[in-house]
């Protein structure tokens, strides 16, 4: 069995095992005693803004395997040397200052936790019912991926690891791992961050459904990929403050528009 195929299904073990925590420790009780013709109401309720956010990863798989690499060719220029000329080698310096222990957990935080809050959370929207969480997630999805789409095409900024030629943490930790990790994204599509705005976008939505438990396992969640993104030397500053003020940006749009 391939080192892929065997990290693959690690991945899925532990989503697993936190799909299972999640039911226990996230979800309340009176949702086990919905009916499944209740549970299809809710369903069907909740379908648009679920197709809203298939429809979302779909285009973006689309974009990420077809059209960046057609429209990157076309454009013939890497942004990321304007962005380094300005930073500097700030977060290239934490490259050079790894440590073992935090290298694991970080990598860990961005590849295994954050995309089990990226399934998780809409799956709890829907079955507790919570249609504002449910409409900001996907609506916010929706804006923030708009807004976001033209940088990744016509600006593309190459990441940290890449730029100076060093080894990739989440390579080295999990090997073969960009082989996968790339067909989701592109070493371009970096500015604005994607990561830092789901994971303010996701801790938002989760937020307004008022329970604390899954709240502040969003809030750590949010501040882990964050700080992954920079200690693992992926995203430059500019791309997590771009990100950052994307998502909030969208949340205050929301928020006026979007009532119970």
């Amino acid at each position: 069995m391939r080192i892929i195929e065997i990290w693959l299904i690690v991945l899925g073990l532990i989503n697993l095992l936190l799909f299972v925590i999640g039911l226990v420790v996230f979800i309340p009780r009176k949702v086990y005693k919905t009916t499944i013709t209740e549970f299809y109401q809710i369903f069907k309720k909740h379908l648009p803004y679920l197709l809203i956010i298939f429809g979302v990863v779909f285009f973006h798989l689309l974009e990420v395997n077809i059209i960046d690499p057609v429209v990157t060719e076309w454009v013939g220029v890497d942004f990321a040397d304007n962005i380094q000329s300005i930073e500097g080698d700030a977060v290239f310096w934490f490259s050079q200052h790894w440590t073992p222990v935090l290298v694991y957990f970080f990598v860990f935080m961005y590849i295994a936790v954050y995309p089990f809050t990226l399934w998780f959370s809409p799956l709890y929207f829907l079955l507790v019912d919570e249609k504002k969480s449910m409409k900001t997630l996907t609506y916010g999805l929706l804006l923030i991926y708009i807004v976001a789409l033209p940088f990744y095409l016509f600006i593309p900024v190459t990441n940290v690891y890449r730029y100076y030629g060093i080894e990739s943490a989440l390579e080295n930790v999990v090997p073969t791992v960009e082989s996968f990790f790339y067909s989701t994204t592109t070493q371009n599509n970096c500015l604005p961050s994607l990561h830092v705005a789901m994971t303010i976008l996701i801790a938002w939505s989760v937020y307004l459904t008022g329970n604390k438990k899954l709240t502040y396992f969003t809030l750590f969640c949010m501040i882990s990929v964050i700080v992954s993104v920079i200690y693992l030397a992926i995203h430059w500053i500019t791309d997590i403050l771009s990100g950052a003020l994307l998502a909030i940006a969208v949340i205050f749009i929301l928020n006026r528009f979007i009532k119970e």
